[in-house]
C-alpha cells in the first residue's frame, strides 16, 4: 500500500470513529463496549478517585449541603432563612432546597419520560443531533463534541423552555408524553427560580424585606427582567461506564446564567470542589439541588461564587439528570448590581451577553471558569 491509499485509509477509520462517538456513549453501551475508548480517557491529574458507591465508607466522603427549607423562606422565619441562604451561596455556591412545592408526582414524570427519551431507538434521538448551539432541541454527547479534545462520559438533550409556548411545539413528539411532562416541569421551575431569585436579590440587601411587591420591582428592575428571561434545560444521561476512574461524566465547569436548578436520581455523581477538594454530594430524597451561576456572580459583584463542579461515573449504575438553567433575556446585558459598588467595593467584573457566551464556547474549549475569567477585570 502506498502512502497515499496508506492516508486515505487512516483518515477513513479516523471518520468511521468520529461517526461512531457522534452517536454517543449510550450507544457504544448498547453496541456491548467493555473497554474505555481512548478518546474518552482524561489526563492522570484529571481523573477522579476510584470509589464504590455502594461501599457504606465511602460515604464518609459525602458532603452534606447547606439545607434551604423553602416553606420557611415563605413564612414568618423568612429574615432568618435569608441568612441562612446567603451564608450558602458565599461559602458553598451550592444548597439542597427542601419542601419546594414541586409535586412527586412531576418530578417522577420528569425523570421517567427523559430516561425512557434516552432509551428510544438511535435513529429517533438523532433527528435531534446538531452543531448549532443556538438550536431549540439539541441532542449530543460529552460537553462540546465539536471542541472537545477528551470526551466525555455524557448523552444530552438540550431544550429552550422559555417563553413555553414558542419552544414546546419543536419539542420532541416522542415518548407521547414528553412535551406534558417536561413542559408541566418547566412551568414548575420558572416559579420557583423567580421565587428564590427574589430572595438571593433581598439576601444581598439590593430590595428590603418590608418593601410592597410593586416597590420592590420599581427599585430593582432586574425582577421583571428575569420573569422575561432565558431558561434552558438540559436532560443528561450518564451510562454506566466499564472503567469510571479514567473518564468522567462532565470535566470541572460552572454554569452560565443566574442559577442553575438540578433534578437528579438516587444515584450519587455530582460532585463539588469545597476547601480545594472533591466532595460527591449527597443526595437527598426530594430536594432539588440549587447552584450559583457565573451571571449571579457578576451582579453580585463576586459576594455570590459560581463553583466549579463536575460530575463522576460507575460501573454498576446509570445516571439521569435535569439542570435548569436560568438567566436574563438572551439579548440583555449583564452586570453588578450598582447597588454593590462604592468606593470601598469597586466594579470587579465587565459587561457581559449571552452573544458574547456564544462566541466563546464556539471558538474555545470551555474548560473550568475560562469563561467568567475573561470577564473579570484587571483590576482585580
Amino acid at each position: 500500500m502506498g502512502p497515499a491509499n496508506a492516508i486515505t485509509q487512516q483518515r477513513g477509520e479516523d471518520d468511521r470513529t468520529k461517526s461512531q462517538y457522534e452517536k454517543g456513549v449510550k450507544q457504544l453501551i448498547d453496541n456491548g463496549l467493555k473497554k474505555v475508548p481512548k478518546k474518552y480517557i482524561f489526563p492522570a491529574y484529571d481523573r477522579p478517585v476510584a470509589r464504590n458507591i455502594e461501599d457504606p465508607n465511602d460515604a464518609k466522603q459525602n458532603l452534606q449541603l447547606p439545607i434551604i427549607d423553602f416553606a420557611d423562606l415563605l413564612g414568618p422565619c423568612r429574615t432568618h432563612v435569608l441568612q441562612s441562604l446567603a451564608n450558602a451561596c458565599e461559602e458553598y455556591g451550592f444548597f439542597q432546597l427542601v419542601n419546594h412545592g414541586i409535586s412527586n408526582d412531576v418530578i417522577n414524570n420528569m425523570l421517567d419520560v427523559s430516561g425512557r427519551f434516552f432509551n428510544l431507538p438511535f435513529e429517533e434521538r438523532a433527528k435531534y443531533i446538531t452543531s448549532d448551539v443556538r438550536a431549540v432541541v439539541r441532542y449530543g454527547t460529552s460537553f462540546n463534541q465539536t471542541k472537545d479534545t477528551v470526551f466525555c462520559w455524557r448523552d444530552f438533550l438540550k431544550l429552550l423552555s422559555h417563553p413555553l409556548p414558542d419552544y414546546l411545539p419543536h419539542w420532541p413528539s416522542s415518548p407521547a408524553d414528553f412535551r406534558h411532562a417536561a413542559g408541566t416541569y418547566a412551568e414548575e421551575t420558572k416559579y420557583l427560580f423567580l421565587t428564590i431569585m427574589e430572595a438571593m436579590i433581598e439576601s444581598l440587601g439590593i430590595i428590603e424585606a418590608n418593601q410592597e411587591k410593586e416597590t420592590k420591582e420599581n427599585d430593582n428592575n432586574i425582577v421583571q427582567d428575569l420573569k422575561d428571561g432565558s431558561q434552558m434545560m438540559i436532560a443528561n444521561f450518564y451510562p454506566q461506564c466499564p472503567e469510571p476512574n479514567l473518564t468522567l461524566g462532565m470535566p470541572p465547569h460552572s454554569d452560565y446564567g443566574f442559577l442553575t436548578i438540578l433534578l437528579q436520581d438516587e444515584v450519587e455523581g455530582l460532585q463539588i470542589q469545597f476547601q480545594e477538594k472533591w466532595v460527591t454530594v449527597q443526595p437527598i430524597p426530594n430536594a432539588l439541588v440549587i447552584n450559583v451561576g457565573d451571571h449571579l456572580e457578576i451582579y453580585s459583584n463576586g459576594k455570590y461564587k459560581s463553583v466549579l463542579h463536575r460530575v463522576v461515573v460507575n460501573s454498576m449504575k446509570s445516571r439521569r439528570s435535569v439542570a435548569s438553567l436560568h438567566g436574563l433575556p438572551f439579548n440583555h446585558t449583564v452586570r453588578p448590581s450598582p447597588k454593590l459598588i462604592d468606593e470601598l467595593n469597586p466594579k470587579l467584573y465587565a459587561d457581559t451577553d449571552f452573544n458574547s457566551f456564544l462566541s466563546y464556547i464556539s471558538t474555545t474549549e470551555l474548560k473550568r471558569k475560562d469563561f467568567l475569567d475573561s470577564r473579570r477585570l484587571t483590576s482585580i
